[in-house]
């Protein structure tokens, strides 16, 4: 089993930056050969992937990824917004010292990438940022209907910054939750990370239909 979560994590961060794309096969033949594991645990992980919604599995046509339309992500970030906008007021009226200078760090970093247009490790520190807000809420039903929803939804953050534009708006929000975390202001810590998930949902559901529409046009 601990083999089979390997190989999904690795097919979930493929569909997550876009290298397998909506409708993309997964061939279980090619892809044992690739990651030099049998095949036993290609059928586990793709088993988790049907689960997480990122794959179909049918008979006749094998493993696909799913399609992501720009209705869903839509719908996805709105309940998103308001589930991290929560954990960032939560996070905000009860942050300690020591905490506040992990999301420094943290932050400290994702300037860095974004300065020097690193967009992996950028990516990287972006989620980790998101991630610690929702660990650090102390409240953990909305962590796992948060995990639930984002199994889907987290490749539309990487979506998200491919876009200069947004890629600085981005940035900006992250630096205005960081000064209401600064200031243990709960109400603008969820006014800014609702704004910014909105934001983000916004431009993943525009990317998307920009797709649909050269997909049709090609």
């Amino acid at each position: 089993m601990a083999m089979a979560a390997r190989v999904a994590d690795t097919l979930r961060e493929r569909i997550v930056r876009g290298s397998l794309e909506p409708g993309a096969r997964i061939v279980e033949r090619r892809l044992s050969a690739e990651l030099e594991v049998s095949r036993t645990p290609i059928r586990e992980a793709l088993k988790l992937l049907e689960a997480d919604g990122l794959i179909q599995i049918s008979r006749n046509r094998g493993a696909q990824v799913t399609g992501y339309p720009a209705e869903e992500a839509l719908q996805l970030f709105d309940v998103i917004a308001v589930l991290e906008g929560l954990a960032a007021e939560r996070l905000a009226r009860t942050i300690q010292p020591p905490l506040l200078a992990r999301f420094e760090g943290l932050h400290a970093e994702m300037l860095s990438h974004f300065r020097h247009r690193t967009l992996d490790a950028y990516f990287n520190a972006n989620s980790a940022i998101h991630d610690l807000i929702v660990a650090s809420c102390a409240n953990p039903r909305l962590a796992e209907n948060h995990q639930r929803l984002m199994l889907r939804a987290r490749r539309g953050r990487f979506l998200a910054i491919m876009s200069d534009d947004r890629w600085k708006q981005s940035v900006d929000e992250h630096e205005q939750l960081m000064e209401a975390l600064r200031k243990r202001d709960a109400a603008a810590a969820f006014a800014t990370w609702r704004m910014h998930l909105d934001h983000t949902g916004a431009t993943v559901a525009r990317v998307l239909m920009q797709r649909s529409d050269e997909r049709a046009d090609g």
